[in-house]
């Protein structure tokens, strides 16, 4: 298994080593929903309304695996910090207490998610129609927990320690046994919704097992038992809340989005949440592996913070973003040519595809300023700079959420999906004056020169 070499390899070549694979590993981890979406909204009779709880239930899932996030991009942040310091003891410790505190937190979260899931159907936008769909859905989906957030949390582990194509196989193995079982569990057997759900968490079964294998007998840091330490936790925490609270934050929009569907969309509001689960399914294809190379890339800014070397801290930045740009820049021409021929993959309700398609053109008109606004943050999270990047995060969610509310009171449901953009070019912008205006005296004061 081929380790990258973070103090020696070419600044092009190591991002590249990082950042596809990573790219990857993100893009098929989206299948899982995607899939489970192209599956369900084809059953016969009820796949409009089948389709549409799913998607009640994403944000609802998005929400759970933000917590493996958390754990996950804080501690493999710190992590690979600390092999820049050439300090594996530390580094050690750090993986073993991130495995403790993901352990825990899947135990709750399954308890809580349980015992809450009824209110949160509605919450997240549901109705009697869609309830019953949701609820299975979500039932069986939450009894995974302990292998969704192991598999998501540790993953990041395997990716700091520079072997980014392994933590893109973990993924692909659980993506391509999602797609078998969808296609047995609901094609076959004809069990809709709950083949979804079983089919998803056996993938992330045989995922988590994959990486949790690998970290105990196989990477150059294990996993094994060290000192617990309530002080490195709380680090951990620190330095993965401004990721988590992006992915967090945006369950909390989707839920504000999905409400005021219903509440302005009057008769159509259920087929305004097919609609932009389809939209969103889309937009996951460019903001997954967006992601995948802003997250997939942190370890080069995490380590070469830690050996204090500016001069490869600039050049990652400037590859990182060309690449980022470059991606956004296809994915955009793309949007807009074919945008419908993703959409009949969904569905074919003729009240559905019209306005799914127009959502999906309105959410890419910003994607080429978001390219930018994601390596930015998600660097200067790698560069252990939390505040920042969590000022620069909720910045963009609160003009997110405030256009999703404001937009369709004042200028009609159909004006939602403005929202994306607006926020995506306002955040962009922000974010470069807050970078110019602060990181190099930040990182001056941290002895990186």
């Amino acid at each position: 298994m081929r380790q990258n070499d973070f103090e020696n390899t070419p600044m092009l070549k190591l991002v590249m080593s990082l950042a596809i694979p990573s790219m990857i590993a993100q893009l098929v981890n989206i299948l899982y929903s995607i899939v489970d979406r192209m599956f369900v909204g084809q059953i016969e009779e009820v796949g409009n309304v089948c389709l549409a709880a799913v998607g009640i239930c994403g944000p609802i899932v998005t929400l759970l695996s933000s917590f493996g996030t958390l754990v996950g991009i804080g501690g493999s942040i710190w992590l690979s910090m600390c092999l820049g310091q050439k300090n594996e003891k530390r580094a050690s410790q750090i993986l073993y207490n991130s495995f403790v505190m993901l352990v825990v937190l899947s135990i709750r979260l399954t308890l809580g998610f349980i015992l809450l899931k009824h209110n949160l159907i509605y919450w997240f936008g549901g109705s009697d129609a869609l309830y019953p769909y949701a609820n299975t859905y979500l039932t069986i989906y939450t009894l995974g927990t302990f292998f969704a957030l192991m598999s998501i949390g540790l993953n990041y582990f395997i990716t700091g320690q520079g072997y980014a194509t392994i933590a893109m196989l973990s993924v692909c193995i659980g993506a391509v046994t999602n797609i078998i079982f969808d296609f047995i569990l609901i094609r076959t057997l004809k069990i809709g919704v709950a083949g979804a759900a079983i089919g998803t968490v056996v993938a992330q079964f045989l995922s988590c097992m994959f990486v949790l294998c690998f970290l105990r007998f196989k990477s150059k840091i294990k996993l094994h038992k060290e000192e617990l330490s309530i002080e490195k936790m709380k680090h951990i925490v620190k330095l993965g809340f401004s990721p988590f609270l992006i992915i967090a934050s945006d369950s909390i929009i989707l839920i504000v989005m999905n409400m005021m569907l219903q509440k302005y969309g009057g008769n159509m509001g259920d087929i305004y949440i097919s609609a932009i689960t389809v939209a969103q399914s889309y937009f996951l294809l460019i903001t997954g592996p967006l992601l995948g190379i802003s997250s997939g890339t942190q370890p080069i800014f995490a380590y070469h913070f830690g050996s204090q070397n500016l001069k490869k801290i600039k050049e990652a930045f400037k590859i990182v973003i060309s690449f980022a740009f470059l991606f956004c820049l296809v994915m955009f021409i793309i949007s807009m040519c074919y945008s419908n021929v993703f959409v009949a993959m969904f569905t074919n309700d003729a009240m559905t595809i019209p306005i799914a398609d127009r959502a999906i053109k309105i959410f890419c008109l910003g994607i080429l300023m978001m390219s930018i606004q994601y390596v930015l943050v998600d660097g200067i999270t790698g560069l252990s700079n939390v505040k920042l990047s969590l000022f620069l995060s909720l910045n963009r969610k609160m003009m997110y959420l405030g256009c999703t509310c404001l937009l369709p009171a004042f200028l009609g449901v159909s004006n939602i999906f403005y929202a994306q953009p607006i926020a995506d070019i306002y955040a962009c912008i922000v974010t470069i004056v807050c970078f110019i205006k602060i990181i190099p005296s930040y990182l001056k004061s941290h002895g990186v020169k």
